[in-house]
């Protein structure tokens, strides 16, 4: 058997397989992504009366805190704080406890500390529009004078809510 060169097994193998061609095919395919409404309370701060030491509550101590929320865009949404987990304490009137001993507080959606914020919507929660992206609410906090009970540490804790 006489045994083939390689120019001859290609002109055979040309033959078997057919003239050698390129070609293509195209299609298309979908491609989605359903957003829905939603928000995320990405952070929240301490709030830190008077940086967290005082004697004598014989005048108004303030402070801040901040609350940082995303929502997607356009969605409106209301944030209501609770009237916190200390016996006694509501929203109208909040409290800080320590051993049975209480210290009255507030939160209000403002510096002009007229305005408490609460947790019914449409009422006394504060209502924005989703952007997309983090954004900034300050707590505007306020022990008022008042009788001083016993040293110690006086806490709190609230509870913050986004409906949307």
């Amino acid at each position: 058997m006489k045994m083939m060169t390689g120019l001859g097994l290609l002109a055979a193998l040309a033959c078997v397989v057919g003239p050698a061609s390129a070609g293509t095919a195209v299609s298309n395919f979908g491609v989605s992504l359903a957003i829905t409404a939603q928000c995320v309370i990405n952070s929240t701060t301490l709030m830190n009366f008077n940086s967290g030491t005082i004697g004598v509550l014989n005048a108004n101590n303030d402070t801040t805190g901040t609350l940082k929320v995303v929502c997607t865009n356009t969605t409106p949404f209301d944030i209501g704080l609770d009237g916190g987990t200390s016996s006694g304490g509501s929203v109208a009137q909040r409290l800080l406890i320590n051993s049975g001993n209480t210290i009255n507080y507030n939160l209000y959606t403002s510096n002009a500390f007229s305005t408490i914020w609460g947790n019914t919507v449409h009422t006394d929660t504060v209502a924005s529009t989703g952007t997309g992206t983090e954004q900034t609410f300050t707590i505007y906090g306020r022990v008022p004078s008042q009788a001083t009970p016993a040293p110690g540490t006086y806490t709190d804790l609230v509870t913050v809510t986004i409906t949307y």
